[in-house]
C-alpha cells in the first residue's frame, strides 16, 4: 500500500513552496521581467514571423525584421514624445514655485476656516532630491530590462521547434493536452496585449483632445501617460488622473480647469471599462474583478509597475491551468468571471431589464 502524507504535511509543503516560489519571483525580477515581457510578445508577434517564413524568407531574418519594425514604432513615438519630456523637466523649477505658492495660499485658507495652523498643515516637502534619483535610478533600471527584451523574443521566436519537442519528450502521451494548453495561453495572451494596444491608442486620443481643448501645454505627452497608465485597471486611472489635474492646477488660474479635467477623466474611464474594453479586447481573460485587484497588487509588491500588467494575463493563464487539472478545477471557478449573485429581492435594474425584454417579445 503506497504512502500518503497527512493532510497537514500536504498543506505545509504547498504553503512553502509558495512561498519559495514568490521569494524567487522577487529576487529574480531582473531575469523574469524582460522574460515574460519577451513571452508575451513571442506570442503576439509569432503569426507575422510565421507569414513571412511560410513566403520562403529565413527564420532569423523575418524575427528580425518583425523586432526592427516594431521597434521603429515604438521609437517613433517615444520621438515625438521625448521633445516635450524635455520641455517639461525645464519647466520643473517653475512649477516647483507655483507649487509653493498655492500650497501656502491654500495652507493660509484652510488655517482661517479651520484653525490649523500652516506648519501643522504644511505637506509640500514630499518632492525631495532623494526621491527624485530614486525615480531616476528605477527608469535607468528599466531601460536596461527593456533592452533585453527583444534578444528574449529573438530567442524564443527562433527556437519555438525545440521548446515543443522539449514538450513532447516531456509530456508523452499528455502531449496533445498540452499543445491545446499551450494554444489556449496564447491566444489569451494575444488577445489581451492586441486588445490593450488598441484600447490605449483610443484613450490617447480621446485624452489627447480633451487636453488640447482646455489648453494643457503638453497635452500628446499626458494624453499618451493617461493611456499607458490606464493599462493598469482600478489602479492606473487614480494615479495618471491625480497627476494630470495637479499639472493642470499648477498651471491654471482658475479651481474650475482641475475640476472639469477630472470629471472627464473619469468619464473617458466609465467610457473605457464599459464600452470599448469590452468591446475591443472581449472576454478572453475570464477573471472576476477581485482576482483582477489582488493580481495588481501581488504584482505591484513583486515586480513593480511590470508586474502590475503582467500578472493580469498570467491569472487568466492560471486559470486555464486550474481548469483542466480535475483536482484544481474548483480554484480555477474561484478565479472566473462566472459569478452567481443571489438577492433576496429582485433589484430594480433587472426588473427594468426584464421590462424592457417582455416589451422586444410582445413585438
Amino acid at each position: 500500500m503506497p504512502y500518503s502524507l497527512p493532510k497537514i504535511q500536504k498543506i505545509a509543503f504547498t504553503l512553502v513552496t509558495i512561498v519559495f516560489g514568490v521569494f524567487i519571483l522577487y529576487v529574480g525580477d531582473f531575469i523574469f521581467v524582460p522574460l515574460l515581457w519577451g513571452t508575451f510578445f513571442s506570442f503576439l508577434l509569432y503569426p507575422i514571423t510565421n507569414w513571412l517564413e511560410s513566403k520562403r524568407i529565413p527564420r532569423a531574418v523575418a524575427i528580425w525584421v518583425t523586432i526592427v519594425v516594431m521597434a521603429a514604432l515604438v521609437g517613433l513615438i517615444f520621438y515625438l514624445l521625448i521633445n516635450q519630456v524635455l520641455q517639461l523637466i525645464l519647466e520643473v523649477p517653475n512649477l516647483k514655485v507655483a507649487f509653493q505658492e498655492k500650497i501656502s495660499r491654500y495652507l493660509a485658507d484652510f488655517s482661517e476656516i479651520f484653525g490649523i495652523s500652516s506648519e501643522t498643515a504644511n505637506g509640500g516637502q514630499f518632492l525631495t532630491f532623494e526621491r527624485i534619483n530614486s525615480g531616476l535610478l528605477e527608469t535607468g533600471k528599466s531601460l536596461v530590462l527593456i533592452g533585453i527584451i527583444p534578444l528574449y523574443i529573438f530567442l524564443l521566436l527562433y527556437y519555438k521547434d525545440f521548446f515543443i519537442e522539449f514538450l513532447k519528450r516531456i509530456s508523452g502521451a499528455r502531449f496533445e493536452s498540452v499543445q491545446f494548453w499551450v494554444n489556449d495561453s496564447g491566444e489569451v495572451i494575444k488577445s489581451y496585449i492586441v486588445g490593450m494596444i488598441f484600447v490605449t491608442f483610443i484613450v490617447s486620443c480621446m485624452a489627447g483632445l480633451l487636453f488640447y481643448s482646455i489648453g494643457v501645454k503638453f497635452y500628446l505627452l499626458f494624453a499618451v501617460f493617461i493611456a499607458v497608465m490606464n493599462l493598469i485597471p482600478y489602479v492606473g486611472v487614480l494615479i495618471s488622473s491625480f497627476l494630470v489635474v495637479f499639472y493642470v492646477l499648477l498651471t491654471t488660474d482658475s479651481v474650475f480647469y482641475p475640476l472639469f479635467t477630472l470629471f472627464m477623466l473619469w468619464v473617458m474611464q466609465g467610457v473605457e471599462n464599459n464600452i470599448i474594453t469590452p468591446f475591443v479586447v472581449g472576454t478572453k481573460v475570464k477573471v472576476n474583478a477581485l482576482a483582477v485587484v489582488l493580481a495588481i497588487l501581488a504584482g505591484g509588491a513583486l515586480w513593480g509597475v511590470s508586474g502590475m500588467i503582467l500578472f493580469i494575463p498570467m491569472v487568466g493563464v492560471l486559470k486555464i491551468t486550474l481548469d483542466r487539472i480535475p483536482g484544481l478545477a474548483p480554484y480555477g471557478y474561484l478565479l472566473g468571471d462566472n459569478v452567481p449573485v443571489f438577492e433576496r429581492r429582485e433589484n430594480f435594474w433587472k426588473i427594468i431589464l426584464r421590462k424592457l425584454g417582455k416589451k422586444q417579445k410582445d413585438k
